[in-house]
């Protein structure tokens, strides 16, 4: 047993990304006092596969990781999510660390050959789904995890914020 414990303790040391940028610290409290500037924020006609071939695009010039949020216009943690990244603090931060693309997955029915392009091919486990993936448009870095923000509207604004910068470079 305590082989095993050490195995998964090495594991998740492994697993944990290294050099995250530290979060931006934000001045809302609290999500109830989140300003609501998002309602629609995943284009339901968007060509999904364009959009994310664009963000790798970019990605590949400015060295920066993608960030694909996979999400639908129902889902109030998707809003949330959505909302809070409109934040100006935030805003600031994430675009100077990810691309970011955001993808209409509609009831677990739609473009779901994005997230399926990194492996993940059965349903989503809940949305959003953040997908972090190096430039070369390879590397899922947040594998594993990519449903961690599926009950954003339970967690603290700064949890959130922090959730999204460790997986900077």
């Amino acid at each position: 047993m305590t082989k095993l414990f050490a195995l998964a303790v090495v594991a998740l040391l492994l697993a944990a990304p290294t050099h995250a940028a530290t979060a931006p610290t934000l001045k809302l409290a609290s999500l109830k006092d989140l300003p609501v500037v998002e309602t629609h924020p995943y284009n339901e006609h968007a060509d999904a596969n364009a959009a994310v071939a664009a963000a790798f695009a970019k990605a590949r010039v400015s060295h920066k990781r993608v960030l694909i949020d996979l999400g639908g216009n129902w889902c109030g943690d998707c809003l949330v999510l959505a909302n809070l990244m409109q934040l100006s603090e935030l805003k600031r931060f994430l675009k100077a660390h990810y691309e970011i693309v955001s993808v209409d997955v509609g009831r677990f029915d739609k473009n779901l050959q994005v997230p399926a392009r990194f492996g993940i091919t059965k349903r989503l486990e809940g949305v959003p789904a953040i997908l972090i993936v190096e430039p070369d448009g390879k590397t899922l870095v947040d594998a594993g995890h990519v449903a961690a923000l599926a009950d954003a509207r339970h967690m603290t604004p700064q949890g959130l914020a922090d959730w999204l910068a460790q997986w900077t470079k």
